[in-house]
């Protein structure tokens, strides 16, 4: 409703100011143009978000100073804290990094957002900017239509760089011909009335635009033309600020839990920063006097003092904020409860799957690559429940024959009930966000998808298959027939074995063990072909077994090899790293049948 409402009055301001002055068309076209510029500007930091940018930030995050700093230089570079917000969400919303991460990122973006101040008020107003607009709108666009990522991407940042150059010329020359006119001066309201109105007046400006560097442009510009008083574009200023937190509410909507709180976190660090800087407005005045003396700035070069204003005030806020953010990350969690996994009747849903991490290919695939992990962990409790076994058993280090011993329980377990529950609802999930996230996805990416998507379907296999194998595995493996019940115990076992294994390469860091395990796991799969390696023919040849009993026997060691294929396909997609071929594991490592016999001996 209010969308319906703010879209119409907007259009309605912007007609009104044309008709009333030619001159407010140049400021509105300015900000326009600059609104544009940072949106071909963000087009082209995503194109080249593929991969550097992912590893940069998961590597210069795991300590709280390094989370600030790739957020000032983050945004110094974009020139963009809203993107930068943006991308932080979308990181959290895959996992890759935690609240505490993702807020110090905010931090440090709000002051990488200061040095667009200083650019526009020591460079823009100074310089004839329109001069170096013009050649790189030209070269941008020549570079936009090219096929390759990486030129189409320079061709978007210049193109964007071009139309902000492009936009504060415009704003600039349009304040000055609209002082001819009309004079804003004359609105001016002093005191702490003045603060809270132009500060609502600040918040209000960066709603409506998204943006609070094309707001902070625009008070400059205005300042600098002597169209508001420098009290009143401090206030503005601090509004623009407090504004900007909008942009990461919407975007954590789309989000997870994590999401929200870290835009709930965005929201109480800008709210105290704007208070800070109200309450000692004029302690901080009088700092930024003292400085720019210090540095040189003239007293009435009211933009740069801006500048410095703008840049005191959000270090105050972060270093006021930096003592207490395990403590806002205690109240984020416990005033946001993550209730998407809790429902009456059971049913499990994806945790790492929403809109906001879709802003990039490499988040989308982290965040499948998470839920894949999620779905396999539901599987791989069903699975040994299936083959009547307990879960700490498989993953401790008791002897595979005492694993066996040790039953789950007498009768077979519901695996409909608990697919239903916990597997079908993910996988439909991850297959519908497959698709999504597959439409801005290079062919190399969709390579990758493609894998994931295999490997889920691999699980699911595997959970079907035990689901066929469990009803004549609890029957034959408590069987008076020694004979059937020898073949049972040993797929019980083998199969234990494989998850044991799985369970060690999805816990390890050692490559060369991953790679030996998935290896042995392949030769071990041999022994389920009953029919190539005798052990049926004999078992009916001496009649040891029931015709009964061989048909089932035959059956289930199909499925058993099934479920063990199925899970090694799975583990060499989402256990390993994606730059080694799984398929020449062994051929790069000359592994042999008789090598990994030899190193099992050895192990033993």
């Amino acid at each position: 409703m209010l969308r319906k409402i703010f879209l119409p009055s907007i259009l309605i301001i912007l007609a009104y100011g044309f008709w009333v002055s030619p001159n407010f068309k140049e400021i509105a076209a300015g900000v326009a143009i600059f609104l544009f510029g940072m949106l071909s500007l963000e087009e082209g930091f995503r194109l080249f978000s593929g991969g550097t940018l992912e590893k940069f930030l998961q590597h210069s995050t795991d300590k709280l100073y390094k989370s600030i700093g790739f957020g000032v230089i983050a945004t110094t570079i974009m020139q963009s804290s809203s993107l930068v917000s943006v991308l932080t969400i979308s990181f959290l919303g895959a996992g890759l990094i935690g609240l505490a991460q993702g807020i110090g990122i905010v931090f440090g973006a709000n002051i990488g957002t200061t040095t667009g101040a200083w650019l526009v008020a020591g460079f823009g107003l100074k310089v004839k900017i329109s001069a170096y607009a013009m050649p790189m709108l030209v070269f941008g666009v020549i570079l936009i239509f090219q096929k390759a990522k990486s030129l189409k991407g320079i061709g978007y940042v210049l193109t964007g760089l071009g139309f902000l150059f492009l936009g504060i010329h415009y704003m600039k020359d349009g304040f000055e011909a609209f002082k001819e006119t009309i004079d804003l001066t004359a609105f001016a309201v002093e005191g702490y009335k003045g603060l809270f109105i132009f500060t609502g007046i600040g918040i209000f400006a960066t709603v409506v635009m998204q943006s609070s560097h094309a707001t902070l442009v625009l008070i400059i510009t205005a300042l600098a033309a002597g169209q508001i008083s420098y009290e009143n574009a401090l206030a503005l200023a601090i509004g623009a600020n407090v504004g900007t937190t909008i942009t990461a509410i919407l975007g954590s909507m789309s989000s997870n839990i994590v999401g929200k709180r870290l835009a709930g976190a965005h929201l109480i660090f800008n709210m105290v920063t704007g208070l800070i800087a109200i309450i000692f407005m004029h302690q901080i005045m009088y700092s930024v006097d003292s400085i720019s003396g210090i540095v040189g700035i003239a007293s009435d070069d009211y933009a740069l003092k801006l500048a410095v204003f703008h840049t005191i005030f959000n270090v105050i806020g972060v270093l006021v904020m930096l003592p207490f953010i395990n403590k806002l990350v205690s109240f984020l969690e416990s005033a946001l409860k993550d209730n998407t996994l809790k429902s009456d009747n059971g049913l499990d849903s994806a945790k790492y799957l929403n809109d906001s991490v879709l802003e990039l290919p490499a988040t989308s695939i982290a965040a499948l690559l998470k839920e894949t992990k999620h779905l396999y962990d539901n599987a791989f409790k069903i699975i040994v429940q299936g083959l009547n076994l307990k879960r700490s058993n498989i993953i401790s280090s008791m002897e595979l024959n005492d694993v066996v011993k040790e039953i789950y329980r007498e009768d077979a377990i519901d695996i409909d009930d608990f697919y239903n529950r916990k597997i079908k609802g993910i996988y439909g999930e991850i297959i519908d966000f497959s698709t999504k996230a597959q439409s801005q996805m290079s062919p190399g990416d969709i390579e990758i998808l493609y894998k994931l998507k295999l490997a889920n379907r691999d699980i699911v296999e595997a959970v079907k298959d035990t689901k066929h194998l469990q009803k004549n595995l609890v029957k034959y493996s408590t069987s008076t027939n020694q004979y059937i019940k020898e073949q049972y115990v040993a797929i019980q076992r083998g199969l234990a074995e494989l998850l044991r294994n799985i369970n060690i390469i999805a816990t390890t860091d050692e490559e060369e063990i991953v790679m030996i395990l998935l290896a042995k796991a392949k030769l071990h799969t041999k022994k389920y072909d009953i029919l190539a390696n005798g052990t049926l023919d004999n078992l009916i040849r001496e009649s040891l077994i029931s015709n009964e009993m061989a048909t089932s026997l035959m059956n289930d060691s199909a499925y058993a090899y099934a479920i063990s294929k199925n899970l090694i396909a799975m583990a060499e997609v989402i256990f390993t790293d994606s730059s080694i071929d799984s398929n020449s594991i062994t051929e790069e490592m000359s592994i042999t049948d008789e090598d990994i016999e030899s190193i099992l001996k050895k192990e033993k």
